[in-house]
Parts: structure tokens; sequence; C-alpha cells
């Protein structure tokens, strides 16, 4: 092959890897105009059909056309995802031509002879206007992938229009509102005897002997003469964990609570049984967590993020601590949606601790009175929503599931230094689903859920014990465990029941009504799935029929919970719809507070706790 015939054949390759270049980078262009201009996350249509609803809450062919319409908005949005990633990986293949190709030319041009002065050359001239071809190709890749990068920015993020911080305080003489106080943290203990004096010091709380028997005059001295420490347990036991209400959905975080005499009757315009209600001053749509006669919850904004510490009985705050001197973080706030915010993920207790993790991977732990134990930064997570899978713990380990766009991650930390003990990298896709513990053959494991799998693991080594590829979408429900049986469900995909005595096989499925954030509960061989298009349901568990469906003006994003052998789903509107957990259905009452609910209550001693997106309610009597 001669020079001129090398030359031709390059610069003939590059020119059309050029062109090509050039469309690829037209279309990125264009993709990240269309994408800066029109959120198809926040898609005008939808936002007008979902005020639409509010207005007319019983158009069930409206509620469809919202779901319809937010099926095509999550679609454009994985197709621009797509076209990103499909754009880079051309513009990067016409590029490496392009560059081989223009190597090519380089080399073999030095060979020609320099042509005469003033003489005109065609040959010359077609060289040039090619190369100045390739030139302009060569702007617009640059242009193009700093647009690639811009779009990805873009499309993977997304700005609350609020940050809807609570600050206000209601003017209500019927119901007390607290305000932030300094408290002690004291706790009286009555004794039948003077023998015995609890020493709690191991957990930062001081403790005050009350004299019950009137009888018995025993001075102080001679109390103190009899003093006995009993040694409180390093981390809680299994009875103490189901004693309260210690993490997302309760205990094992399977959204069933052992308290009774729970209230089936108030009223928030009444205020009918409301016991107080407290202004917490951040926004956050995690719920409330129970150990004791302490309450904790979360929130955050771009400007701080705060753990809070409530006596449970009085609703007076013992202490709020600032997310502080976090190793590792940058200080920098992702974006996400409003529905979900910086502060999604429930706090969780171990009645020794407190941990709490916010959308920018701030991962911290503070003891009972607010000291700061540890903290570190995991990331900010690659997540287009915002990071909301809450946290577990079990012995001396804390659990987190940070599943995110660039796969799926468990971690395990060490409760008391905060250092990591184990971590697995899982083979799936972002979740913005919580862990649940299950005690499955005498032993318990973690349970995750994802796209696409629902998976068990190891609580001591982090190690797979099995994993089954079931679940696909935006997979937002947390597993559920009962009735012998693991339970899993999300919208747009399906309802699954998985045997473990069978090799975790799957028993039955359904695709009827799946829940988009709400999470199944099981109870007396019974699940009930409620979905956020307002349709709660009952089925048999073990066999997989549907026994009855009950539809409602409002979605429910909470998770129902099992309390006092009671069903109680709190919709959006506000309205608690307590059902007996039964093979037929039947209503108990239907109480409204009168505040939008996203959150999943906590219960404890005859007392229901509701976290609306202005106060913390406790309701009893």
């Amino acid at each position: 092959m001669t020079n001129k015939e090398k030359i031709n054949i390059s610069l003939s390759v590059a020119a059309i890897s050029a062109i090509i270049a050039l469309l690829i980078s037209a279309v990125m262009l264009i993709n990240y105009w269309q994408i800066s201009s029109n959120d198809p996350l926040e898609n005008e249509a939808l936002k007008i059909l979902v005020q639409k609803t509010f207005q007319d809450p019983a158009d069930i062919q409206l509620k469809e056309s919202v779901r319809n319409l937010d099926l095509m908005a999550r679609k454009a949005f994985f197709t621009s995802k797509w076209q990103i990633k499909m754009g880079s990986y051309l513009l990067l293949l016409a590029t490496i031509i392009l560059v081989v190709s223009l190597r090519i030319y380089f080399a073999t041009v030095k060979q020609l002879p320099i042509p005469e002065k003033n003489t005109r050359n065609d040959y010359l001239i077609s060289i040039i206007t090619r190369k100045w071809i390739i030139v302009v190709a060569s702007l617009f890749i640059i242009f193009s992938l700093g647009a690639g990068y811009l779009s990805k920015s873009s499309i993977n993020s997304y700005s609350p229009e609020t940050n809807n911080q609570i600050t206000d305080v209601s003017e209500d003489d019927d119901v007390p509102v607290i305000e932030v106080v300094e408290m002690e943290d004291v706790i009286e203990v009555e004794i039948d005897s003077i023998e015995t004096i609890v020493n709690t010091d191991s957990i930062n709380t001081k403790v005050i002997a009350v004299e019950t028997n009137e009888e018995d005059t025993t001075s102080v001295a001679e109390i103190q003469d009899t003093i006995v420490e009993i040694s409180i347990p390093k981390y809680p036991t299994a009875s103490e964990i189901a004693a309260n209400f210690a993490s997302f959905r309760g205990p094992w975080g399977n959204s069933i609570s052992t308290h009774k005499s729970i209230p089936t009757n108030w009223d928030g315009a009444s205020k009918k049984n409301v016991l107080w209600k407290v202004a917490i001053s951040k926004h956050g749509y995690n719920s409330p967590v129970i150990w004791g006669d302490k309450l904790f919850l979360a929130g955050g904004d771009k400007t701080s993020r705060i753990v809070y510490c409530l006596n449970r009985n009085t609703g007076a705050i013992i202490w709020q601590k600032e997310v502080l001197n976090v190793p590792g973080s940058t200080g920098k706030m992702p974006k996400t949606t409003d529905d979900t915010g910086l502060s999604a993920a429930s706090v969780s207790t171990d009645g020794r601790r407190v941990y709490s993790i916010f959308a920018n991977g701030d991962l911290i732990s503070f003891d009972m009175d607010g000291n700061q134990l540890w903290a570190k930064s995991l990331g900010i997570p690659d997540n287009h929503y915002g990071h909301s899978s809450s946290l577990i713990s079990w012995n001396d380990k804390l659990f987190v599931q940070y599943d995110s766009n660039k796969g799926g991650k468990l971690y395990a930390f060490n409760v008391e230094t905060g250092d990591i003990v184990w971590q697995v990298i899982r083979k799936c896709k972002i979740s913005w689903a919580s862990p649940t513990i299950a005690l499955i053959n005498g032993k318990r494991q973690l349970i995750l859920a994802s796209n696409p799998i629902v998976a068990g693991y190891n609580l001591v080594d982090g190690k797979e014990l099995w994993s089954l590829d079931c679940m696909y979408g935006e997979v937002g429900p947390s597993p559920a465990y009962g009735s012998g049986l693991i339970f899993a469900a999300n919208e747009y995909a399906k309802l699954v029941a998985i045997d473990p005595s069978d090799n975790y096989k799957i028993k039955w499925e359904d695709d009827e009504y799946l829940p988009e954030v709400s999470s199944p509960v099981v109870y007396n061989d019974l699940l009930f799935i409620a979905t956020s298009y307002g349709v709660l349901v009952c089925y048999d568990a073990i066999a997989g029929t549907k026994l009855w469906e009950k539809e409602y003006s409002s979605g429910f994003y909470s998770s129902p919970i099992i309390a006092d052998g009671k069903l109680y789903a709190i919709d959006m509107a506000g309205v608690t719809h307590i059902i007996s957990p039964a093979k037929e259905f039947k209503l108990i009452a239907e109480p409204k507070l009168g505040e939008k609910i996203v959150t999943t209550p906590a219960f404890s001693d005859g007392r229901i706790y509701i976290r609306s997106e202005k106060y913390l309610y406790c309701i009893g009597k």
C-alpha cells in the first residue's frame, strides 16, 4: 500500500469517526438540554393530577392515571440514564478510532515530498478540509463529554423545593406543646424492700430508690450499707428488645409490638386522648423509636442534622445533639426528592447507645445521655431519591444496608467503637428498604430486599445464607417474617412468599395488590398489605389466597403495625384504621389525627406515638 493510499484511508476513517462523534455529541447536548429544562421526576402534569386526587380522592380513574404517568416518568428517567451511558461508550469508541487514524495519518504524511511553492494542490486542500472537520468534531467531543457529565449529575440528583423546617409551636390550650428544655436524666424506681438498688452506671443512667413500704423506717445510712450492685448486660437480650420499640417497625424490624392497652379512640380536632405534642426543629420522615422512657428520632436540612431524645411520658426534650466532627465527611449535602429528604432513615437503639444515619452517608452514635461516642462517613450514596434504609442492631453489631445505583453493600459495625466488623458486596442494585432480623431454624439472620434479590445473611460473619432473584423495580417495602415464611413485595413487581423449609423456594406469589412504600406484616397466619393507592388487603399467609380487601380514599406510606392484638394502619390523610386481624374484615375504629402521616407509629405502655410533618404526637388515655 502506498503512502498516498494510507493517507486517504486514514483520513477517510478519521473523517467518518469524527462525523459519528459529531452526531453523538449533538444528541448528548440535546439530551442535556432536555434533562436540565425538563426534570422527569418533577413532571408538572403528574403534580397537577396528584393535586386533583386530593380534591377528588374517590376518583379511581384519576388515581390510575397518576400511577400510569408516574410509571412513564420513571421509565423516562431510566431511558435518559441509558442514553447517557450508551452515548458515552459510543463516543469513546469513535474517539479512539479517530485518534488511531490520526496517528497513522501523521506518521505517513511525514514521508510525503514537500509541494512546490504557490502550486495549487487539490490533494492538499482535501487533506486540510478533512483536518478541519476533525478539529471541529474534536471540539464537539469535548463539549459533549462535559454535557454527559452534567446530564449524569442532573439526572441522579434532585433538589427539594423546601426544607420544611418545623419551628412553630401550637398555641392550643387543650394539648400541651412542649418547648425545648434541658433536663437531667433521672428515673425513679419503686422497690418493695431496701435490700437492693440497681447500679446502672454502665448505661449512664442515674437511679433513685423510692421507699414504698410505709411501715419500714430504715434510715438512708442503713440503706446505703445494704446496697448490692447488679451488673447490666453489655448488650440487650432478646426479651429486652421484644419489650421495647427500638428500631423502625419495632422489635427486629418486623412490625409486631408486644405492648398492651393501646388506645383505639382519639381525635386530633377535639384533642381527645391526645396527651401532648411537640414541635421538632428539623424536618424528617424517619419514625420514632423507644427504649424505656426515652424516645428517639432525627431531623435534618442543609444547615444541620440533629438527633433528638425525648421523655416519652411528658414530651420534654431531654437532649438534642447536632451531628458534628464526622471523620471523612465532606459536609456536602446531596440533592434529594421532597418525599425523602435528608433524614428519612429511622434511628436505632439498644438501650446503651443510639445510632443514626443521614442522606449524606454520615453515621453517628451517642450514649443514652447524648454524649457522642463515634462517627464516620460512608460517603455520599449514589441515590436519586435519597437514602432511606433504617438501621438495626443486635448484640455487638450495627447493620447498615447501603444499596445504591453503584451496587449493593451491607455493613456490620462494632457498636462500641464504630469499626467495620465485616462488609459484603451484594449482587444487586439500589434499594430503599430496611433490614429485618428473623429467627429461622433456631438462628437469627438478616433479611434484605432489593432489585433483583431477596437474601439472608449470617449476623456473625456476613456470609450470604441464601439468595432468590424474585424482585425488581424501585424496591421500597421491607421484608417481613411470620408463619414460617419470608414475605417481600414491591409495586410494579410482585408479592412473594419464600419458604425456608423448602430451600428458600417461592411457596406462592401474587401481583394483584402491591405496596410502593409500606411494608407487609404477618400475624396469626394472616398477611396484610397496604398500598399507596388506598387498598388494604388480607391474605392467607400459608395458602396465598386473598381473604378480603378494603379500599380507602387515601393511600398508605406508613407501614401497618400489629399492637395489642390489633392492626394499626395509618393512611396519608392521618386516619388510623384499626382492624381486627381476622379472616373476615372487622373494623374496630377509625380515629383521625387531622394531619398528613407518612411515618410508621411506635408503641409503648398503653400509648401510641405518631410523627406528622409538623409534630410528634403522644396518644393515650
